[in-house]
């Protein structure tokens, strides 16, 4: 198989002595068959999960008419340069990379020429949301199956394909950097299927409107008006500009996006000698857990681009006298890393940065199920090697009326602005505690490792905060997402290249419970790779009471990645068939209309056999799994044993392929309309790994999708393009059935 893609998400900054989750599950699973108590005699209805009544799950939660078995064909693996989808249905590209969304914008050459970016659909395309919008655009319709917005996050940049000749070395010609930093951030687009017709984008639609890195937004939540906000920019603390490095989304309860920032960190860069600057003071101890050492070189070195203002911004380097921070942009970090809320419907508001929720590598949002009278949760994973798992507990209780508003950022600031930021600890015994991240927690108000001033600081610093407090460490939490039936959330953790059987070196880990894999794999008939568990699986948890205020739970692990052919006593753990294999799950959303979990693949692994892919699946519930031990034999002669639980193993019509990406790609992001008949999906940077020298030379991209299906220019030979695709049934039936 390929070997890994170099991935910013895959670098580890957490060296706090912590437990990390596979020691707390080798612990756990050593002790056989604990992870299948906890559901007792309970029956089992929709999707083979307890009652709503019997599990005492709001009754809000009940899904109408779910899919109880997936009837497609399942899609076999592909390399082919395209995105297939089963027999009877069919796919169609809605956006792409720099489509103009606005009246009297040229149509895109996707020569390099093209400028503009503020006004046309950004790179990347990531998470995404649907929000129906009444037919005569006035304002929200949540049933509208035919005309929306579609919300959707501009993570990053394929560079070298938006220049002429490639990116150009640093400094950075002016006139290349304002067109990349617009290409990132989130875009609103307004979207009209007409009877008999496809997905369209509404060209010059009053809600059509992109969120760059330079839109003005607001600090909201514990750390408005702190100092640690405070920027030249904004020496009141309470403003910003911008958003980057969007990653998952969430549709609010309200009817609002709220979009996570992530790989933030490295777009920005420090001078050689800041730390001296800074006096080696806290904020050091700051930027360096949170990934930004001194010296270090930002990812596209838009500092070097002028002396104005937009590029001075990504040099966070103490240079002014003030003590404060407001002559230069020492603090324009602490500004980023946050769930931002956008409110679709209003293109005039401003993102509003909801600092309660925490600041570190934000994939997705995952909403509890919603009960009257009592508080709702938000969860959340920091994408990292070795960091952790979230929730919000808002203050207010939710109100069903709330839903209704037309105010609905004043609605977002009840529910995100006041409450309780608590971070995971997983026990051996297959129970976990939620740890309130609080200044008068005394780890961390006596923490040494880093002296909290307040509350503002603990949300800006919620890593360090974790470390204070004794969270467990996880591999690389991605996604998350609430299951509509059962309430269980479930997360992603993608992968872990440094599983190791024999650990030599502090930055690697041993096999375990929850990571047992370590094996070479092969790439393109090449030689084998370095051993490690590089196929990621799924966490899933239960609330204790199924309240979102609960601070006690039960996990277990839902599946595992692997290839079908693999060693079923160490690698493919969950027994999965060719029909069902995949590795690297990263994006995870579910259907409100069918209940399908959609689990999509960001892979370095399986590359040679086939490109990334999207899986539908059929989940049962927490601790219905087996437990399986793996040996391995030691350099020193010793064995090595892991006992580790495995979903129960998914049946051919519980989990199948549904999607095959275009060469080189990402499948990310997942959302749908109401009557869950048309799914829309992004396939990001198909043929991304280009080179500056291989710009010229169209026959060396690895990829000319979707501009080799006859989409915008450049036929056959087209630089490829990121897009947004629609998938429909041909006979208009649910998507899945």
């Amino acid at each position: 198989m390929s070997q890994h893609h170099d991935d910013a998400d895959d670098i580890g900054h957490n060296d706090s002595p912590n437990t990390h989750f596979q020691q707390v599950l080798d612990t756990r699973l050593s002790r056989r068959g604990l992870v299948l108590g906890g559901l007792g005699a309970a029956t089992t209805a929709v999707l083979g999960v307890p009652t709503i009544a019997e599990a005492g799950v709001p009754a809000t939660a009940a899904l109408v008419n779910p899919i109880q078995s997936l009837k497609f064909t399942p899609v076999a693996k592909s390399v082919a340069d395209m995105v297939t989808v089963p027999p009877g249905y069919s796919v169609n590209v809605v956006v792409a990379l720099g489509d103009p969304l606005h009246k009297g914008v040229a149509d895109y050459k996707n020569d390099g020429t093209d400028t503009d970016f503020e006004l046309r659909s950004g790179d990347h395309h990531d998470g995404m949301d649907y929000f129906g919008l009444s037919n005569d655009r006035t304002g929200p319709d949540p049933l509208n199956g035919r005309r929306a917005l579609l919300a959707m996050n501009h993570e990053a940049i394929t560079d070298n394909f938006l220049h002429p000749n490639g990116v150009s070395p640093r400094p950075r010609p002016a006139a290349e950097s304002d067109k990349e930093i617009p290409a990132h951030g989130v875009a609103v687009i307004e979207v009209h299927r007409p009877r008999g017709g496809t997905f369209k984008v509404v060209k010059g639609s009053r809600f059509n409107r992109r969120i760059t890195p330079h839109t003005p937004a607001e600090i909201t939540g514990p750390a408005r008006g702190n100092a640690l906000m405070k920027t030249m920019y904004a020496p009141d603390g309470v403003a910003c500009r911008g958003t980057i490095n969007n990653c998952g989304t969430s549709r609010t309860p309200w009817g609002t996006l709220l979009t996570g920032e992530e790989n933030w960190a490295g777009y920005f860069t420090r001078n050689a000698n800041d730390n001296t600057a800074r006096g080696n003071d806290k904020s050091v101890t700051s930027l360096n857990r949170y990934g930004r050492s001194a010296g270090g070189a930002s990812r596209h070195g838009w500092e070097t681009s002028g002396a104005d203002d937009k590029y001075r911004r990504f040099d966070i380097s103490k240079t002014g006298v003030t003590a404060d921070g407001t002559d230069d942009y020492r603090n324009e970090l602490n500004t980023f890393g946050y769930m931002v809320e956008i409110d679709p419907y209003d293109p005039l508001s401003k993102p509003q940065k909801r600092t309660g929720l925490g600041r570190f590598a934000h994939e997705s949002g995952a909403f509890s199920l919603l009960t009257p009278g009592l508080p709702l949760a938000v969860y959340m994973g920091d994408d990292s090697r070795n960091e952790y798992i979230y929730k919000w507990v808002s203050k207010a209780t939710w109100s069903a009326g709330d839903a209704e508003r037309a105010d609905r950022l004043a609605v977002g600031a009840k529910y995100l602005d006041e409450g309780t930021l608590y971070v995971a600890k997983f026990n051996a015994d297959g129970t976990g505690q939620w740890i309130a991240l609080t200044i008068d927690h005394p780890a961390i108000k006596g923490y040494a490792g880093y002296a909290f001033a307040d509350q503002a600081d603990v949300v800006v610093n919620a890593r360090l905060a974790a470390d204070a407090v004794g969270a467990t460490k996880m591999d690389r939490p991605e996604w998350c997402a609430t299951h509509p039936g059962t309430g269980e959330i479930y997360f992603t953790l993608t992968n872990n290249s440094n599983r190791k059987v024999d650990v030599t070196s502090s930055s690697q880990a041993q096999v375990d419970a929850a990571n047992p894999r370590s094996y070479s794999d092969s790439y393109a008939g090449g030689p084998a790779g370095s051993p490690g568990n590089i196929n990621g699986h799924i966490l899933r948890l239960r609330e204790n009471g199924h309240k979102a205020f609960a601070t006690a739970f039960k996990w277990d692990v839902y599946l595992f990645g692997a290839e079908a052919g693999a060693d079923p006593a160490k690698v493919n753990l969950s027994s999965l068939t060719g029909d069902q294999d995949f590795s690297s799950p990263d994006g995870l959303w579910f259907s409100q209309a069918t209940g399908i979990c959609w689990i999509q693949t960001d892979d370095g692994a399986y590359t040679d056999t086939s490109n990334c892919m999207m899986l539908a699946a059929i989940p049962g519930h927490v601790g219905d799994g087996a437990t399986k031990t793996l040996s391995y034999t030691k350099a020193d002669g010793s064995t090595l044993t892991v006992d580790t639980p495995v979903g129960k193993a998914p049946k051919a019509t519980q989990l199948k392929r549904f999607l095959v990406g275009a060469r080189d790609c990402e499948i990310t992001g997942c959302c749908e309309t109401p009557d869950g008949k048309a799914l829309f999906v992004n396939i990001q940077h198909p043929g991304e790994s280009i080179l500056t020298a291989d710009v010229a030379d169209p026959n060396k991209y690895l990829s000319h999708w979707p501009g080799n299906t006859g989409y915008g220019a450049g036929g056959a030979l087209a630089r490829p393009r990121s897009a947004t695709v629609v998938i429909t049934k041909d006979d208009g039936g649910r998507i899945g059935s």
